[in-house]
């Protein structure tokens, strides 16, 4: 049985995203997302946690990505959780990111640099991959 690697995610953009362009003229663009959530304390008052998250599209995506997507436009990602490894002065270093599959611009078209847009006032604009994401086998 195989299993299931799908991670959704509606968070703003941290910076503005990284352009990288590979031999034969492959395109990645690489952002970070923060996620946020907010509770109450024991005492009451309120505080917010902040998870950021690394995001990376590749091809026709990494168009869209370069061109539309800004810090602190709200984005609606799906994809999947990649991990890669690597020994650095004899110590493993990890990195995990998310290789989106679609994404959705959420939020007012007229003032996209606002970080307080709200998810249910949203006019969603979509892009998907239509193309396979690269393999493990591919620089990064």
């Amino acid at each position: 049985m195989s299993g299931v690697n799908k991670v959704i995610l509606i968070g703003n953009v941290g910076k503005d995203p990284e352009v990288r362009v590979f031999e034969g003229g492959m395109k990645k663009v690489s952002f970070t997302l923060a996620t946020s959530e907010s509770y109450k304390d024991k005492q009451g008052n309120r505080k917010e946690y902040t998870e950021w998250h690394n995001v990376a599209c590749w091809r026709s995506l990494a168009d869209i990505a370069e061109k539309y997507f800004t810090k602190g436009k709200l984005l609606y990602v799906e994809g999947r959780l990649r991990t890669r490894s690597w020994e650095e002065n004899g110590v493993k270093k990890y990195f995990t990111e998310i290789i989106a599959d679609a994404v959705t611009m959420l939020g007012s078209r007229s003032d996209g640099k606002s970080t307080e847009q709200r998810v249910e006032n949203a006019e969603p604009v979509s892009f998907s991959n239509p193309e396979p994401t690269p393999g493990d086998d591919l620089p990064f």
